[in-house]
């Protein structure tokens, strides 16, 4: 049996507004952050619990002091008790009635609370020696659905048909399995479309996605229409007819300016368009949807949580479900967006534009395609290549795919000399300055 000792929060940022690395059309200039946890016990392996919420830099105190909140649920408790009932534990953050008033069961303490989940889950698949992608795909229909909170969602999905939907993956689990860690997992990459870039590096990095094997890339897009058109047709004659090409606004216009904005991009064959409205706008992005057709919607990078997932699939807000590892309250709660999505029928492609969120959300898809939707098909996951080297398992992203990590854990640990270098406002690299090479 072991204890938990210590909650232990940072505010890390890199300065990625020099080189305009993240810029789009509603946020210029983001310092790529995390607000960081680390989860250690009493227990004699040494085994410690990492995890994150992503920020884009002002505010990221704000969450620390969020998780530094949470610290209460966890500090001399039972470490055992609380992984082994991970559904349970999910409940008790997230149902504190005085910390859930400000949500409720969204933005900073939502957040926060993910981080938390996403640590305990760390550590769970630490301590079982797996990734978290092959824990959670070896746990057992039953032990799945007991993760999730039904609550609010019944109406769309009760807990005998997220049973039923896993009980029909099982028996091709272990060929799935074999044929991830065989073939990978599709990605595709928005390294060459941040609004801040010239057109010369958004056709070189181009071209460098195609020679890369990636399928699809994605622009940002929203601020001058004329640039918008300029810049997809430059992509467009880089990497050819075969290449999907995505863009996204990212919640830039109001309904109708996205209507006819997409419109007019539309010939140049997009493969979907992202975050076109406000992220609460479940009826305006359905309004978008119905008038653009056949391009499709995709968003979920900003919905709070499971509650409006579930309008935006039963509204047809969406064709495309981007599930994010650091939004909503951790792996409980997109282990419920999942399910919500495969009974829908919906791909889920998650975002992953930002620090260690490509390590983190590669296995919740994974797991989806091992044990919930047994799908690939017209799935990927976003690839930016920014920020990697910081972290203990970094992603392996070759010819176009994520290659499934093998050390155990859910691959959201820092290094621990990134923590001191890039700790804010007084690690040594905010300290003495940042040089625009180093913001890579």
């Amino acid at each position: 049996m072991s204890t938990i000792t210590a909650v232990e929060t940072s505010d890390v940022r890199f300065p990625t507004s020099v080189e305009l690395d993240g810029s789009d059309a509603m946020n210029p200039d983001p310092d790529y952050s995390a607000a960081y946890l680390v989860i250690r016990t009493d227990s004699p392996d040494g085994i410690e619990g990492h995890g994150f919420v992503f920020t884009i830099g002002r505010g990221n105190e704000v969450e620390a002091a969020a998780i530094q909140a949470l610290a209460g649920h966890l500090l001399g408790k039972n470490c055992e008790e609380l992984l082994a009932d991970m559904g349970g534990t999910w409940k008790m953050m997230v149902h504190d009635s005085q910390l859930r008033w400000l949500g409720p069961e969204k933005g900073v303490m939502h957040m926060a609370i993910g981080a938390v989940v996403n640590a305990l889950w760390d550590l769970k698949a630490k301590r079982a020696g797996l990734p978290l992608w092959q824990l959670l795909a070896r746990m057992s229909p039953e032990e799945i659905v007991a993760l999730v909170d039904f609550r609010y969602l019944s109406d769309a999905l009760t807990p005998a048909e997220a049973l039923d939907i896993l009980q029909r993956a099982v028996p091709g689990r272990q060929e799935r399995e074999i044929m991830l860690l065989a073939e990978g997992y599709p990605g595709y990459t928005t390294t060459p479309g941040w609004l801040g870039y010239s057109d010369e590096r958004l056709i070189r990095l181009s071209g460098e996605a195609v020679q890369d094997g990636f399928g699809q890339i994605k622009l940002k897009v929203g601020a001058d229409l004329d640039d918008d058109i300029r810049r997809l047709r430059a992509a467009r004659a880089t990497v050819g007819p075969d290449v999907r090409i995505a863009v996204d606004a990212n919640q830039r216009w109001d309904v109708d300016t996205a209507v006819e904005w997409i419109r007019q991009l539309a010939p140049f064959d997009l493969a979907w368009v992202e975050e076109p409205t406000s992220p609460d706008d479940v009826l305006g992005h359905a309004a978008i949807a119905r008038a653009i057709a056949p391009v499709r919607v995709a968003t979920g990078e900003h919905v709070a949580n499971r509650v409006v997932f579930k309008q935006m699939l039963q509204a047809g807000s969406l064709q495309v479900l981007q599930i994010d590892a650091a939004r909503v309250a951790g792996v409980n709660e997109n282990v419920a967006i999942l399910l919500l999505a495969a009974k829908f029928g919906v791909p889920v492609c998650p975002h992953a534009g930002g620090v260690g969120l490509c390590e983190a959300v590669q296995h919740l898809s994974m797991f989806d395609f091992v044990a919930v939707s047994g799908e690939k098909e017209d799935r990927v996951i976003e690839f930016v290549d920014h920020l990697h080297e910081h972290f203990v398992t970094p992603v392996d992203v070759r010819q176009g795919r994520y290659w499934a990590p093998l050390a155990p854990g859910g691959g959201s640990q820092m290094l621990a000399a990134t923590l001191q270098t890039y700790a804010f406002p007084d690690g040594p690299a905010w300290a003495a300055g940042i040089e625009p090479e180093m913001a890579h």
